[in-house]
């Protein structure tokens, strides 16, 4: 049996290391950016239906999509953002579904930045959260190469910070050290173990009253 854990935070919030400890302590991970990164591929289901939406001209020399263009087509305003997402995400939620069905055991952790804007709340059993305060979303994001203003713009375009972890299970707070964040992380993880436990408890229930 397993336990889904969908895990999610805005901009620069520290999702992927936290995804890295999980995995450590034992979880099965999915990255949705790799996910999206391989429906992208040429002859992919996302690299047609990105061609059939927007044409050739987001294609590099080699077929690839050119992430950059598309990009900035998609993110000009929240209707084209609106637009690209709903042509992706049906692709990327069944191929999450695919590789979580493929687990048999333990807790499995898919990490998506729009998660939650996707409707994630309803097919996981927990919803982690890494919440790091806008600005200091903004100065990681810089720090990572982006520009502040595309960096503030996107910030913008995703769910507010409270309706996000509104949403949530358990929060990991992420604006301090990286030790905070381990000991955090570690923590929920520890309640997530235990939650896997419930479950197990209830479904052994179910089946000796059945």
């Amino acid at each position: 049996m397993i336990l889904t854990v969908g895990l999610t935070g805005g901009l620069a919030s520290g999702k992927s290391t936290v995804a890295r400890i999980f995995a450590k302590l034992g979880a099965t991970t999915i990255d949705a950016d790799q996910v999206v990164a391989n429906l992208y591929r040429p002859g992919e289901a996302g690299h047609t239906a990105l061609v059939r939406e927007y044409g050739r001209e987001i294609l590099r020399p080699d077929g690839e999509i050119d992430r950059v263009k598309l990009a900035g087509i998609a993110f000009a305003t929240p209707e084209a953002a609106q637009r690209l997402n709903a042509l992706i995400h049906p692709l990327v939620i069944e191929e999450e579904r695919r590789l979580i069905d493929a687990i048999d055991d333990g807790i499995v952790v898919n990490e998506a930045t729009l998660l939650l804007e996707a409707g994630g709340k309803g097919r996981y059993d927990k919803i982690v959260v890494v919440d790091v305060p806008p600005a200091v979303q903004v100065e990681r994001a810089v720090a990572r190469g982006m520009a502040r203003e595309d960096a503030v713009r996107r910030i913008e375009r995703q769910m507010a910070r409270e309706e996000r972890r509104g949403f949530a299970d358990y929060v990991i707070e992420n604006g301090g050290d990286q030790r905070a964040l381990e000991s955090s992380a570690e923590r929920v993880f520890g309640a997530l173990g235990k939650d896997l436990e419930t479950k197990k408890q209830k479904a052994e229930s179910r089946k000796q009253k059945s």
